[in-house]
């Protein structure tokens, strides 16, 4: 099928907040076709154990592809247990280099309560400034709106829903349906 004739998976809306020593990381639940809803309780926010050691991921993509990228990034976090760093970058290189894993169009946040980074297929590992990442159709939405509300008394968990919701408000390809999880430092 042409670009034309199927209009594509449009959706999701992933944010990692850190502050005060909590990371909590939030998703929507909406999975759009073109401009129909498909699921509106998709969860896109997972815990992995892997070597006994937290890292809370959200994918924005495809499904299928995160779930590909996701299965790697536990097989580097048990070759490296507690070193989420250095697996990220491991599974960036292999993104970047492996000519199958070149075509997974995906992204990923991921959080061990202590780095906060975001993956992408260009072969980037990102810590954002300002402790806040945001990916997916309605990221940058979330993003504004939690950069604006890091200033006030709120705690981690606070900022990563109100901002959803204000993505939710303004993105057409997210809903207020959150998947949150939380990890401490």
């Amino acid at each position: 099928m042409t670009e034309t004739s199927f209009p594509g998976w449009h959706g999701t809306t992933i944010i990692g907040v850190k502050k005060n020593g909590k990371v909590v990381v939030a998703g929507d639940g909406q999975v759009s076709l073109g401009q129909t809803v498909i699921k509106g309780t998709a969860r896109k926010v997972r815990r992995l154990t892997p070597g006994g050691h937290d890292v809370v991921a959200g994918f924005a993509g495809s499904t299928a592809d995160a779930f590909t990228l996701l299965e790697r990034l536990e097989a580097k976090l048990e070759a490296t247990p507690g070193q989420l760093q250095r697996a990220a970058v491991e599974l960036a290189k292999d993104w970047r280099t492996d000519k199958y894993l070149q075509k997974l169009e995906a992204m990923l946040i991921v959080t061990d309560g202590s780095l906060l980074l975001v993956i992408t297929g260009a072969g980037d590992v990102l810590e954002p400034e300002h402790d806040i990442a945001a990916i997916g159709s309605g990221g940058n939405f979330a993003l504004a709106a939690a950069r604006g509300l890091m200033e006030a008394d709120f705690d981690a968990e606070t900022i990563a829903r109100k901002a959803m919701q204000i993505a939710a408000d303004i993105c057409v390809y997210t809903n207020g349906n959150l998947t949150v999880e939380a990890i401490d430092a």
